[in-house]
């Protein structure tokens, strides 16, 4: 390591935030305050509200969009006619504060969008997805209408595009043009949309048997786009990692909260506490290296998803994760252990003296200092490590898939 990759470890925002975090002039005050907002964060509620026709896909989008088969403990009941009455909340696996919420179907006799946004408590969701796996109808468009004039944000999603394809790629033999089928549902949806007074929608192209396909980045990036920071945070950790780009967000994310962990974690540094022979706060250390983890899909739970969404030996895809604290349960005796390491300390030394060149108030209390850059190399280098792993899994996933 050099001074030049720690160019690249601290964004220049991270140093910015940094400085404002010691505006007090107080090292370990500093500290516990972002421990707080730390804790907040994880406890931030996104509330996802999902509806359409019976039998458009609401319950299996829902599943997939929280790594789960329709099998899996925990999944929404799915079936060929409609299993929803009421609304239905399904919280992510892991971070329990997402939620989706599926709901009853409309395109019924009686449907009103007025009143069915009553009945499902409308004020409680962030945002709609409604899902249709045809054309969009009346019904769609009235509710679309409804929920744009109390001020919330909705997404059209037109599901089962893998059964459109077949559909064509049998009745068309030799026309069967892929991208160009995929431009006629898209444009005919906007079109109808349109008609019915619709302005700009949004649609996206789904099948929730081939998520990695077709417009599923292009909705996460709206979302990304559009969400407010807090919320954007947690929904982009809640995404199923079945392509790359969602690696990558999830990288940068945790990326730019790296320093506010190893800040935590070096306040234990500056507390009058006997007997203690780490200087940082390793249970939080574990907690965050476990999180990565889970995160990136490299826990067994998620590794075994990954293995039968692919279709894939689940020891295979282990075969090709080369950290060896990844492969082993995350424990303190383990990060304790990473932690002594030569080389981690040398790089902690030369984290902490450039942090303290950008904000004087890190070096200037020797065991603080220290420790954050302790906290900080460590949990750089392993969210790299993680991350490149979780990359070689999904390569592993996606050989010889069409």
């Amino acid at each position: 390591m050099d001074y030049k990759e720690l160019d690249y470890a601290f964004p220049v925002n991270q140093l910015q935030e940094m400085k404002m975090a010691f505006e007090n002039g107080d090292f370990l005050q500093a500290a516990q305050n972002i421990k707080k907002s730390l804790v907040g964060l994880e406890h931030i509620p996104l509330n996802i509200a999902v509806t359409g026709e019976s039998g458009s896909g609401k319950s299996t989008f829902i599943n997939v969009i929280r790594g789960l088969g329709d099998e899996d403990e925990g999944s929404a009941k799915t079936g060929v006619v409609e299993t929803t009455v009421v609304a239905t909340r399904y919280s992510h696996p892991r971070l329990r504060n997402v939620i989706y919420w599926d709901l009853p179907g409309i395109g019924t006799a009686h449907f009103t969008p007025n009143e069915y946004l009553k009945l499902v408590k409308f004020d409680e969701f962030d945002f709609f997805f409604i899902i249709a796996s045809h054309r969009f109808r009346d019904c769609h468009i009235q509710l679309a209408q409804a929920i744009n004039s109390m001020g919330k944000k909705f997404y059209f999603v037109r599901s089962k595009i893998d059964a459109d394809l077949n559909a064509c790629r049998r009745l068309r033999k030799s026309s069967y043009n892929e991208d160009q089928i995929l431009m006629e549902i898209r444009s005919n949806c906007i079109k109808g949309l349109h008609d019915g007074g619709i302005m700009c929608p949004r649609v996206f192209l789904l099948s929730c048997l081939e998520l990695e396909k077709y417009d599923f980045y292009l909705m996460q990036k709206t979302l990304e786009n559009e969400l407010p920071s807090h919320k954007r945070h947690v929904f982009l950790l809640t995404l199923p990692n079945i392509y790359f780009q969602a690696l990558e967000s999830k990288r940068d994310v945790f990326r730019n909260q790296i320093w506010k962990h190893a800040l935590a974690s070096a306040a234990k540094a500056l507390l009058p506490i006997p007997g203690l022979s780490v200087d940082n706060d390793i249970d939080l250390l574990v907690n965050t290296i476990g999180e990565y983890k889970e995160a990136f899909g490299l826990d067994q739970r998620s590794l075994n998803c990954l293995a039968t969404t692919f279709d894939k030996d689940v020891h295979d895809l282990r075969s090709v994760i080369r950290s060896q604290l990844v492969l082993k349960e995350i424990t303190y005796h383990e990060v304790v252990n990473f932690m002594h390491r030569r080389e981690l300390t040398k790089a902690a030394l030369m984290v902490t003296d450039y942090a303290a060149g950008a904000v004087p108030l890190v070096g200037s209390v020797a065991a603080g200092g220290v420790a954050f850059g302790t906290a900080y190399w460590l949990l750089y280098s392993l969210l790299k490590d993680i991350a490149d792993d979780a990359k070689r899994v999904l390569s592993r996933a996606l050989e010889n898939t069409v």
